[in-house]
């Protein structure tokens, strides 16, 4: 049974738990009102109260009929539908008023103009931006003919640009890229797909570096010295560069020499080669932080040659290398070539074109310590597996395809790669490989005008 109580108790309450003010609140429940006899209040005004609480209850009782009546016709039709019997009653329908509507005024068509085909296009001429750097990369000549004291019937001049590799839009960059063959003075462990090439001369260098330029189009042959390796024939000094004298009697092209990568023992394979080379500019590959570089330097200057600056993708080490050459050891800026260190594909190539873009755009910007020619020793790609295994050693991978393509294409993604973050001397092996890159690297610079033409429009427009 619900609680009574009179105004008074519920003010109290109210007031009880400090309540000034409802808002919001709706409050349901029945009103009594007690009229005490004698209270002054007129009878007629309470028989008419009376009245009115008799109509609204039966009001109330009506409405809850009709409701309950709603209820069971609302079941009993859906009980005639569900057995197919015709309800015997039903609501008379409401026919809904037609709607009015309203009267919309007629639209006239419009009147489009007659548009008239130009007979000319209009005149335009788009100019591309031009990048301005305030920097240029060093020029180097690598080989050195009669008149200079040499023996070379041509010379290699790389460097000397002036804006990004074959942006030839913004600048004339004067030197093309070029390519050396590596050659050994021992026979090498080599993948078949580049073996196969040089089967006929693996155990003689002279021949294998006059193959290297007359068959496969070599610019200049990089000669490595891997015998004296102490690990291997531990071939000394004085007699590894007998192969030197040999190489440079077969070939008129540059030579550049390298050791076997012994720490201890290159700076002194090198400085004998320098020797052996006096007057040839050869290039001697190369000077490291963590060797004798200042001996591999001195050898250098003494015997007017140029300097491989070797440092393993550190732009810093690079710098510092650099400057330790120039101004320690003073070789001239016009002798100094930089090799970052070449990455292949899948195996770092990413960075390896980062740091090389990074020292390029440096040397352009001025930086004296980095605007030398950059040199990729791009033969690396044969050291990723996928270019040289028969197939996948994983069990369910994908076919690789043919190692004989395979292979090549490895060093040709690895060499197109870094030509376009700056390289100036590339180093690679097969001779494929050679020829794709050459012939590409000529196609952008314009000077193989049976492949594309007008590669200068390919960016500009005039109509």
């Amino acid at each position: 049974m619900a609680k009574k109580f009179t105004l008074e108790e519920f003010f109290e309450t109210l007031k009880k738990y400090n309540v000034e003010e409802l808002e919001g609140v709706r409050i349901e429940g029945d009103l009594e009102i007690e009229v005490e006899p004698g209270s002054g209040v007129d009878a007629n005004l309470i028989q008419a109260l009376a009245a009115l609480a008799g109509y609204t209850q039966l009001i109330q009782e009506f409405g809850n009929f009709i409701y309950h009546t709603n209820m069971a016709l609302t079941y009993l039709q859906r009980l005639s539908a569900a057995l197919g019997i015709q309800m015997p009653l039903g609501a008379p329908a409401i026919q809904q008023p037609a709607a009015v509507q309203p009267a919309v005024p007629e639209a006239k068509p419009l009147e489009v103009p007659k548009f008239k085909i130009p007979e000319k296009l209009i005149e335009a001429k788009f100019e591309p931006y031009k990048a301005e750097y305030p920097g240029v990369i060093e020029e180097v000549t690598l080989g050195a003919t009669k008149a200079d004291g040499g023996t070379r019937e041509t010379t290699v001049t790389i460097g000397g640009e002036r804006s990004l590799a074959f942006y030839l839009f913004d600048a004339e960059n004067p030197n093309m890229p070029v390519v050396a063959i590596d050659i050994f003075d021992r026979r090498p462990m080599l993948a078949k797909a580049v073996r196969e090439h040089y089967e006929d001369v693996l155990d003689d260098p002279a021949e294998w570096a006059r193959k290297a330029v007359k068959d496969f189009g070599a610019d200049l042959v990089t000669l490595h010295l891997i015998s004296t390796d102490p690990l291997l024939e531990d071939t000394p000094a004085s007699e590894a560069v007998k192969v030197v004298e040999e190489v440079l009697q077969a070939v008129k092209v540059p030579l550049i020499i390298g050791g076997s990568g012994n720490k201890e023992k290159d700076p002194e394979v090198l400085e004998k080669a320098a020797e052996v080379a006096e007057g040839e500019r050869v290039m001697l590959a190369s000077a490291t932080l963590d060797m004798d570089w200042e001996r591999i330097g001195n050898a250098a200057k003494k015997y007017g040659h140029v300097i491989l600056s070797w440092t393993q993708m550190d732009i810093n080490n690079q710098k510092t290398l650099n400057r330790y050459l120039l101004k320690r050891v003073g070789i001239d800026r016009n002798s100094l070539v930089m090799d970052p260190t070449t990455a292949a594909l899948g195996y770092g190539l990413d960075y390896a074109f980062t740091n090389m873009e990074r020292i390029r755009i440096s040397g352009l910007r001025g930086d004296q310590d980095l605007n030398f020619p950059i040199s990729s020793g791009t033969t690396n790609a044969w050291g990723a597996r996928e270019a040289w295994m028969i197939d996948s050693p994983i069990e369910g991978d994908t076919p690789w395809g043919p190692r004989e393509l395979r292979g090549p294409i490895w060093e040709i993604v690895t060499g197109m790669t870094l030509a376009l973050a700056g390289v100036d001397l590339f180093m690679m092996m097969h001779p494929g490989a050679v020829a794709v890159l050459k012939e590409w690297m000529g196609m952008l610079y314009g000077t193989i005008k049976d492949s594309i033409d007008n590669v200068d429009d390919w960016i500009t427009m005039e109509v």
